[in-house]
């Protein structure tokens, strides 16, 4: 995969859009000029994550006898529940209620940035393309940056757009991640089939 079409399903994957509004939620006790400073904070938080999971990934699946067809059909499983989620949403979010106060890490950083299906995915991106480090190492930076303003321009976003067209949008990329989710498993299928 190119570092253009990686980042690209990172980003689905991260699902910035989707994550606004729950971004809104949880940061809607906190002073206004704190929410700013608050989410950049949680993005650089779950870019640490990120690489580290890119450098540490391949010793962790060595270390749990993890194979590339194990890890693409979970993948693709993840995906498609995460997608799911998505095109059918419910009234607490994708991942679940919001915290009170001011939030750290957890939920902004892990699990809305940097979530199991976005480790999940670098794991797998890991395992299929060992040498190609700086190449995916572009690719999240490139994914993480694009999510990252989308949300850090959450609120402004949110009031342009509105309600209908984030939902619309969220749905969009639900389906998209949808597909490409089934692609995963699929593949995964082949390589423990070898087809």
């Amino acid at each position: 995969m190119s570092i253009l079409s990686t980042a690209f399903l990172l980003i689905l994957v991260m699902d910035p859009v989707g994550n606004m509004m729950t971004f809104l939620a949880v940061l809607k006790n906190v002073e206004h000029k704190r929410k700013r400073a608050i989410i950049i904070r949680e993005l650089f938080v779950a870019l640490a994550v990120l690489i580290l999971f890119l450098f540490l990934g391949r010793f962790v699946l060595d270390f749990l006898h993890i194979n590339e067809a194990a890890l693409s059909i979970s993948g693709g499983i993840i995906l498609f529940l995460i997608a799911l989620k998505m095109i059918f949403p419910n009234e607490k979010g994708i991942f679940g209620g919001v915290t009170h106060g001011e939030p750290f890490i957890v939920p902004l950083a892990i699990p809305l940035i940097a979530g199991p299906s976005t480790l999940a995915t670098i794991l797998l991106f890991v395992s299929k393309e060992p040498g190609k480090w700086i190449e995916q190492l572009s690719a999240i930076t490139l994914a993480w940056l694009v999510s990252g303003v989308i949300l850090s321009f959450s609120t402004n976003l949110a009031k342009i757009l509105g309600d209908r067209s984030l939902t619309a949008c969220q749905h969009l990329m639900g389906m998209i991640l949808a597909a490409i989710s089934v692609q995963m498993f699929m593949g995964g299928i082949k390589i423990f089939f070898n087809l």
